[in-house]
């Protein structure tokens, strides 16, 4: 996947949690992060899905995981997942000690509740 138009190795992520929820109070399941520019956002499975609407507004058609352990890629354009790919710019997840779902503080009781909606 090295020199694939959408993947840019050298850009870092733009924090350890989504950008949008962030900025609004909000909480996550898991995180995306785009292999184009940098941006974290929410995972599908999260209340607000921003990793995907960041491909809508922008057409950025990679995202890579950013949860610990994890490595593969994304193509929202094609619906192909990549067990692997470039090694891209740290850090390569949210720091480990951050919980799942995320932020903590930020997360209700009944979230389990919240991703079946």
């Amino acid at each position: 996947m090295t020199g694939i138009k959408g993947i840019d190795p050298s850009v870092p992520p733009s924090g350890d949690g989504c950008v949008e929820c962030d900025a609004a109070g909000g909480w996550w399941f898991h995180l995306r992060r785009c292999a184009q520019c940098g941006h974290v956002g929410c995972c599908d499975s999260s209340p607000a899905k921003h990793a995907t609407g960041h491909y809508r507004d922008t057409g950025h058609p990679f995202v890579q995981s950013y949860e610990p352990g994890e490595s593969w890629f994304w193509n929202y354009e094609t619906d192909e997942l990549y067990e692997s790919g470039p090694d891209m710019a740290p850090p390569v997840s949210h720091p480990a000690e951050q919980p799942t779902p995320g932020p903590a503080g930020r997360v209700p009781e009944d979230w389990a509740r919240a991703l079946q909606q």
